[in-house]
């Protein structure tokens, strides 16, 4: 991990003109709390907060709203504004449409977010002459499934059953291109991040495994359950993260260096939803489930797993905590707010634990 640990460096953040895309949501609210506790200067570019409550409003100060930049990706003119403005020299691109139901009901905006969206950032940093390293999020679910039990490596091929998946497997095409087209003969780093499904405190979003339990179990209710055998690579949020901060300040020294990297936990934390929920209950305190037989609803995936090999070796990324500990860290962290704690406090105490996990002078990091 010592490569790692070098690039999540306050020396090398401080100072540093950052465009954090989807700063509103759940991982960006993460990543602009964790940038800015590093000295970086964060610009945000997203829609307001989707959900009541939101990490980002419990988020007080700068770093909860990344410098404003409400700003609807599909609305070409207001990107390309609002990135002359910040004049960016390391970009992260989150925001998008992440659910995979809300892409069935809504294909059109789907695609026009995740596709004609990441189109609109990437044209407004190709006439910017200060960016130097750019990331872009995508998703685990950006290869074709042939559900055939093995992690999916950078290279396999890319695909998409539903509107979400396909959505963001035509991302990386429209990156690849700029990429090829544009940035790379100047020497502007540019790449793409699939990780797996992020649990953490702070994430209020519908159709997500632990904020519909924590809701249900907070009222008492039970938490009924779609697909309880289907597998997927659980990670806490700051897992992710940290490669990201990793591979931006790697692009950055490096820009031909990479063009995609997978970040995923170890094959140990592949569990079923039915798993994850009885972790869950024994360290919220209490819960009941309620298992479906897999029938209800559009597909999705049975199995997902990521190799994250590629990243071990070029940036040392390992990951940290299993996932028991992920879990556990979540639901206490939904306690302790529920029991009148600081979100910012909460998630500020995660990230030193993470930062000292990586063996890490803590002041560093945080």
């Amino acid at each position: 991990m010592e490569e790692l640990v070098m690039m999540i460096d306050r020396q090398f953040w401080a100072g540093k003109r950052v465009l954090l895309t989807g700063q509103t949501g759940f991982k960006g609210s993460w990543l602009a709390l964790w940038l800015t506790q590093m000295g970086a200067e964060v610009s945000g570019l997203a829609l307001a907060p989707q959900t009541v409550p939101n990490l980002c409003g419990l988020l007080t100060g700068h770093d909860a709203h990344a410098g404003g930049g409400i700003c609807d990706l599909r609305d070409r003119i207001a990107v390309a504004a609002l990135v002359a403005r910040v004049r960016p020299q390391i970009v992260f691109h989150l925001a998008a449409q992440p659910l995979v139901r809300l892409g069935y009901r809504d294909p059109v905006a789907t695609f026009e977010t995740n596709v004609q969206g990441t189109v609109h950032v990437l044209e407004a940093l190709r006439v910017s002459q200060d960016v130097k390293s750019i990331v872009v999020i995508t998703t685990d679910k950006v290869y074709e499934n042939a559900e055939t039990g093995r992690a999916f490596v950078e290279t396999d091929p890319l695909g998409g059953h539903d509107p979400y998946s396909a959505s963001k497997a035509a991302a990386e095409i429209v990156v690849s291109s700029y990429r090829s087209s544009f940035f790379a003969a100047r020497g502007v780093g540019l790449a793409t991040a699939r990780a797996g499904n992020v649990i953490g405190g702070g994430d209020w979003a519908e159709d997500r495994l632990i904020p519909d339990a924590v809701r249900a179990w907070s009222i008492g209710a039970p938490i009924d359950v779609r697909r309880p055998n289907a597998v997927r690579p659980w990670q806490h949020v700051l897992e992710p993260l940290a490669g990201y901060i990793a591979m931006a300040h790697h692009l950055w020294h490096d820009p031909a260096s990479l063009t995609a990297l997978n970040f995923g936990p170890d094959h140990a934390s592949a569990a079923c939803v039915a798993d994850v929920l009885a972790l869950a209950v024994r360290h919220f305190g209490s819960g009941e489930v309620v298992l479906g037989d897999g029938s209800d609803g559009p597909h999705e995936a049975g199995y997902l797993m990521l190799d994250s090999s590629k990243a071990s070796a070029t940036l040392g990324y390992r990951p940290l905590w299993a996932l028991e500990e992920t879990v556990a860290r979540t639901m206490n962290w939904y306690r302790r707010l529920a029991a009148g704690a600081s979100a910012r406090e909460l998630c500020i105490a995660d990230i030193a634990d993470y930062a000292h996990g990586l063996g890490m002078d803590v002041r560093q990091a945080v």
